[in-house]
């Protein structure tokens, strides 16, 4: 019998880190962190084998190699489904923050690198410039990993998976930078010039092979193929960008986010349909995938190099913490997410293993290849073993943990949220709203007649309720899903209200025949905000940011009105057993 053979080879490692990763699961560390565990240790323990008794397992940084195209599969799908993430419709109110943080990326982090390793370590220019563009990148795969598993949902969960596949963008646009300007001699406008070249290159193709992917699976979907090949067709596309990125000498993984940007701003809906298609394999594909790349990282090279990996590490982490909460302070966030946003920062992986292999195959950079590969893998290891923690750290600390189940008012994400919102009628107020309300949901019937389904039945009742709160609405004739958008005035709007009190939240709802009973659940929850919690009212009124609200109505404090779906079920459930036990009996 052949145990060599590759498929026996996936058996094992599969198994083994499936093994791996429940084992520390049931420590409530991420699975991720023991399926790259399991990794290392198999690789110990070919070597222990080899050295002490001359057998090869197999099992070692040489067969991942076989498994080159599996590899890059599920990084194309990793990038592709961050890239997806970047919905700009539904980041309305994100932009700010993740401009500023990623500016702060692109500055702060390299900068505290290379004046650590530089001045800090005594390390060469050149190699101290490479390490300080890898020590961008993120670990987008990890990252999306752990936010599943957390099931986590909140502003930091947003700004996190929104953009960590853009801070890879800027890391290989620096590497790319980096890696032209030292391989022109001197310092001066020739080498300026290659490296904004090397960029423009890298970003320029990456991007038509992307868009020019997508493009033409979203044509074939809209003509020829049927709801059932949605999914395999998008596989195709995450397939061919790589390959032809690979092809043409650029990144697959930018090729990758590119499509996956493409397809989720061009027909938004066909992102959940290859989610939903890969889903179920999802297990597979991630367990054997960290699995991997655990065995290619060796912890041996730590020790020789110990002082510079231990001192990239921290400045790493203090650049990414600086950066974040840089951004976060500049863009006017809450605290927790503020204080928590760099330490979710911290894995490592991915486009930093391609960026160093990149500098490893370079041989006008073989002097420079030794250190950047020992230093930039070794911390690497310890990256992506402390990261993932960190990442479910502060996914717990900032509390949005699992916060990922139906919730009663989850329609109103951030950027279903507008602060300051003006109008000298109810008629401009609801214009306004309808608006933002047809530009970020699916609905119905058109922006015109919907505004006039709401302006009719406000003619008929007002719906000022009390309180500075106003609800319009209108019921669509539809079997689809409940919608709505929040406009909140912290000065006040001086219409006509019952109780002569300024209207400071007007909530607009689009209700389809069959989610009549959610909708009034929906006004009953805000009409006990508005007569029983005053201070999370106030708290709502005077939010200074969409994600201030977003966070008020979102907060475990808000859990009497913004209750979970599955847990009120649960109750029924309960109650219905009960009074089934009471007939019985």
């Amino acid at each position: 019998m052949n145990f060599d053979d590759p498929l026996i080879k996936l058996a094992i490692v599969l198994v083994a880190g499936i093994v791996g990763g429940e084992l520390v699961g049931r420590i409530r560390l991420p699975k991720v962190t023991g399926w790259i565990g399991t990794g290392i240790l198999l690789r110990m323990f070919d070597q222990y084998l080899s050295r002490e008794h001359h057998f090869d397992s197999g099992l070692n940084p040489a067969s991942v190699s076989a498994f080159g195209p599996y590899m890059n599969f599920v990084l194309g799908y990793i990038a592709f489904t961050v890239g997806a993430a970047l919905h700009f419709a539904s980041l309305k109110n994100a932009g700010k923050r993740i401009g500023l943080l990623l500016l702060c990326e692109a500055i702060i982090t390299p900068s505290v690198v290379f004046v650590a390793l530089r001045y800090g370590g005594g390390m060469e220019i050149k190699s101290a410039l490479l390490l300080a563009a890898i020590a961008i990148a993120g670990a987008p795969g990890t990252t999306v990993l752990v936010v599943q598993e957390a099931r986590a949902r909140g502003i930091l969960t947003r700004t996190l998976v929104a953009a960590v596949a853009l801070i890879d963008m800027v890391a290989v646009g620096a590497f790319e930078f980096v890696w032209a300007f030292i391989r022109v001699p001197g310092v001066g406008v020739n080498s300026l010039q290659a490296g904004f070249g090397n960029m423009g290159v890298e970003f320029g193709f990456a991007l038509i092979i992307g868009f020019g992917c997508a493009g033409l699976a979203l044509l074939l979907t809209r003509t020829l193929v049927g709801p059932a090949f949605v999914g395999p067709t998008m596989v195709a596309v995450i397939l061919g960008s790589w390959g032809a990125a690979a092809g043409m000498g650029v990144s697959g993984i930018l090729a990758c986010t590119f499509a996956g940007i493409a397809v989720s701003n061009l027909r938004h809906a066909t992102v959940r349909s290859t989610e939903a298609y890969l889903h179920s394999i999802g297990g597979v594909l991630f367990a054997a995938f960290f699995t991997f790349a655990g065995m290619k990282l060796d912890f041996s090279l730590v020790l020789p190099s110990l002082t510079l990996v231990l001192l990239f590490f921290a400045a790493r982490f203090f650049g990414k913490y600086a950066g974040a909460f840089t951004a976060m302070q500049i863009a006017g966030v809450t605290k927790s997410v503020r204080n928590f946003l760099g330490l979710s920062l911290l894995p490592h992986g991915g486009v930093a293993v391609g960026l160093i292999l990149l500098v490893q195959g370079d041989p006008n950079l073989t002097e420079l290849s030794s250190e950047v590969t020992t230093i930039g893998l070794a911390a690497l290891a310890i990256n992506q073993l402390l990261g993932p923690s960190a990442t479910r750290f502060a996914l717990n600390r900032v509390g949005e943990s699992g916060k990922a189940r139906p919730r009663l008012l989850d329609f109103l994400d951030e950027h279903r949220i507008t602060v300051g919102i003006e109008g000298k009628t109810r008629e401009d107020v609801v214009r306004s709203l309808a608006r933002q309300l047809c530009a970020t949901a699916n609905l119905p019937v058109d922006e015109e007649t919907f505004v006039q389904q709401v302006l009719t039945r406000e003619m008929a009742e007002s719906t000022c309720v009390g309180h500075g709160l106003m609800i319009p609405h209108a019921v669509i004739d539809a079997d689809s899903k409940l919608e709505g958008v929040l406009g909140i005035s912290p000065r006040g709007l001086n219409f006509k209200t019952p109780d002569g009190r300024p209207i400071h939240a007007v909530l607009l709802l689009a209700t389809p025949e069959n989610e009549r009973e959610r909708h009034l659940e929906i006004l009953a929850a805000f009409a006990h905000l508005i007569t029983h919690d005053e201070n999370l009212c106030e708290q709502l009124y005077h939010a200074r940011s969409a994600a201030h609200a977003y966070n008020v109505l979102h907060a475990d404090d808000a859990e009497d009105i913004n209750y979970f779906l599955d847990e009120v079920m649960e109750e029924v459930d309960i109650a219905e057993e009960a009074g089934q036990e009471r007939t019985r009996n």
